[in-house]
């Protein structure tokens, strides 16, 4: 029998800043009931002029890892998808700056937002071949995109996942699993600016994803199963709160008919607790799964140690996988140990227009070869948050070189 393999920590970093999302739909002249309906997003992350995918990523995995866990991780994963260089990945920086040894793999995965996915099953697979620790981070953050209908569902992010042989959150089933690829123009980022596409090409591709996994999935095990008997809880991909009631509802009827007020009676149950922290934090990218794991054993009192739970990843162009794993024996201890929700209380509250103003900021020096990162503004943040906390932050660049320091 093969050693068990999984997660063994998480940690989030939702940024500093979070801005109130009826506000900005009330600024953009936006439906607050489609916000709070349908999108399920109360707040969002954003970055400050000083945080970029480099530092949410180092910023993520800084305050769980030992220096017993540094020496073991030999395998060091970020996925992404948006890249601040063409050719250095994320990676070298995320592993200089974490202090790994320079006997470990490291490179970025790009593959939308089932990179995070991908680089969790490869790793799970190397750490139970070699007994080795892997780190897996998904760092991301959205464009900007003012007065857009999505605007309403981008943010920032990053999660760190240790992975090993003591899978204390989440022991993962590598037998089971299944997959469904097929190219679609949905979703695009072409150049460093530009970040669109066709959101409902995307939500149809995601629901063809959805059941094409979920019919392998159920190929390659032994026998037939009740779907909503055989898993305890239900993770899905979240692009919006809203598209997870969907979700379950075609899941469902993968299996048989089912009404509209069963489904969403049974999705009360088994997804919902899985959006709590996904609704303060926007658009969460290849982060998504894993937040929702953290928020379901933070919100789910009835999950136990051995529940099965069903987990959907999807990423744009496509790639999609349904698999499972039951919950650690240690879950809850772990899950406290992250403190996710006293992470998102301590952000600061942020206007529109400050929002507005990083936004900016960030667009003004995107291709900008040389330039200093402004550390004023947002009420004197910098020095309340940063200052002399050892924090990765974003000095700016020099030649092109991107230049970065501790807080």
């Amino acid at each position: 029998m093969s050693a068990p393999v999984g997660i063994e920590k998480i940690r989030v970093e939702p940024t500093t800043l979070a801005l109130d999302m009826r506000a900005l739909c009330e600024a953009r002249g936006g439906s607050v009931d489609e916000l709070r309906d349908v999108m399920m997003i109360s707040e969002r992350g954003v970055c400050a002029p000083w945080e970029d995918p480099v530092t949410m990523a180092v910023n993520a995995a800084v305050p769980m890892l030992t220096d017993e866990d540094r020496r073991s991780i030999e395998l060091l994963l970020v996925s992404t998808e948006s890249g601040v260089d063409s050719e250095k990945p994320i990676s070298a920086w995320a592993h200089r700056y974490l202090g790994l040894s320079p006997r470990c793999r490291n490179l970025e995965l790009k593959h939308a937002c089932y990179a995070g996915t991908a680089g969790l099953k490869l790793a799970a697979e190397w750490a139970r071949a070699t007994g080795k620790k892997a780190l897996v981070i998904n760092t991301d953050r959205s464009r900007m995109h003012f007065g857009k209908p999505y605007e309403l569902v981008m943010g920032a992010n990053a999660t760190a996942v240790l992975v090993s042989r003591q899978p204390r959150i989440f022991e993962l089933e590598l037998e089971r699993y299944g997959l469904f690829s097929h190219e679609v123009d949905d979703l695009t980022r072409p150049t460093s600016r530009v970040e669109t596409g066709n959101s409902e090409t995307s939500l149809l591709s995601y629901m063809e994803s959805l059941t094409g996994a979920l019919e392998d999935y159920c190929a390659r095990l032994p026998e037939p199963i009740d779907y909503d008997r055989y898993f305890a809880r239900n993770i899905y991909h979240i692009p919006f709160g809203g598209i997870t009631l969907n979700a379950h509802r075609a899941a469902l009827r993968v299996f048989g008919d089912v009404s509209k007020a069963e489904a969403r009676a049974r999705w009360e149950v088994k997804t919902s607790p899985s959006l709590r922290y996904p609704a303060r934090m926007g658009g969460c990218y290849g982060s998504s799964t894993f937040i929702a794991l953290l928020s379901l054993i933070d919100h789910a009192p009835e999950l136990r140690a051995g529940d099965r739970v069903g987990v959907f990843s999807y990423g744009s162009g496509s790639c999609a996988e349904f698999y499972s794993g039951r919950v650690g024996h240690d879950a809850r201890a772990a899950a406290r140990e992250a403190d996710t929700g006293g992470v998102l209380d301590a952000r600061k509250r942020i206007t529109v227009r400050q929002y507005e103003e990083c936004e900016r900021e960030h667009q003004a020096y995107i291709d900008d070869g040389d330039y200093r990162v402004s550390r004023d503004g947002l009420d004197g943040w910098y020095d309340e948050r940063y200052r002399g906390r050892r924090r990765l932050v974003f000095v700016g660049c020099e030649d092109h070189f991107r230049r970065y320091e501790w807080s």
